[in-house]
């Protein structure tokens, strides 16, 4: 098949960004997304013009970095796909399709289509994690856990952190994100001890970066490519609620 793209170009944080008109030519159908710019930027090199910035690093749906809007929508309009994982075979022969970046204020654009998503490490930073001294690995059927609140916790942690949710979301929230993280640890035994101060830390973090406030538009869990629930923004607010009644991240 023969595509028309449009895809932002933009040569640096600073600079103007715009969109480019390019001809994928002899795509086929078994390509992914990110096969089929492969071979745009193969054409481009060869007639010395400088190939399309795209991130990526697995290419199997698990890395969460080839961050794309496709389209108007983060990863393209397949649910629960990410844009490595999406096939050429949801598209025509003579199709137009227009390519972007992230748009948040908290994802700066580095160049083209690559933006700066540091600021959901330095989230985890702050309190994503369950501190534990090193050691012997203790039995796994040591600490007893519902099966219930093992789900919960699994489908919680299925979140790649690709930041889709902000990219989707009109006010650039990141409470997803944040929600996802959060109820996997406050779920299990080993995260509650530290509970109340996560969910402090973190949401101070998440502000301060930048990211704007949820206000149940629902599109960060309809783009999310692992099916996140926004159920998990509730348990992250009930998680706050919970730490301010007990005296905040001081507890």
């Amino acid at each position: 098949m023969n595509l028309t793209l449009y895809v932002w170009r933009q040569s640096g944080p600073a600079a103007a960004g715009r969109l480019e008109e390019y001809r994928a030519k002899d795509i086929t159908a078994d390509m992914s997304f990110l096969e089929m710019l492969d071979v745009v930027n193969e054409e481009l090199v060869r007639s010395g013009r400088e190939p399309i910035a795209f991130d990526h690093d697995c290419r199997e749906g698990i890395c969460g970095m080839c961050s794309q809007v496709i389209n108007g929508v983060p990863h393209g309009s397949q649910e629960k796909t990410t844009v490595c994982q999406l096939h050429m075979r949801h598209f025509h022969d003579g199709d137009t399709i227009y390519i972007e970046p992230w748009r948040a204020k908290a994802f700066p654009v580095i160049k083209d289509l690559i933006v700066d998503r540091s600021s959901l490490d330095r989230i985890m930073q702050s309190g994503g994690y369950v501190s534990v001294h090193t050691g012997g690995v203790p039995d796994g059927n040591a600490v007893l856990i519902p099966k219930a609140d093992a789900d919960t916790a699994m489908d919680a942690a299925e979140c790649i952190g690709c930041g889709a949710c902000v990219a989707a979301c009109p006010n650039g929230s990141a409470m997803l994100f944040v929600a996802a993280k959060v109820a996997h640890l406050a779920t299990l035994p080993q995260g509650r001890v530290e509970a109340a101060r996560r969910v402090c830390v973190m949401t101070e973090e998440m502000l301060k970066e930048g990211f704007g406030n949820c206000s149940n538009h629902y599109e960060c869990q309809a783009a999310c490519p692992k099916g996140i629930k926004v159920k998990f923004i509730a348990r992250l607010n009930r998680e706050f609620i919970r730490a301010q009644l007990k005296g905040g991240k001081d507890t």
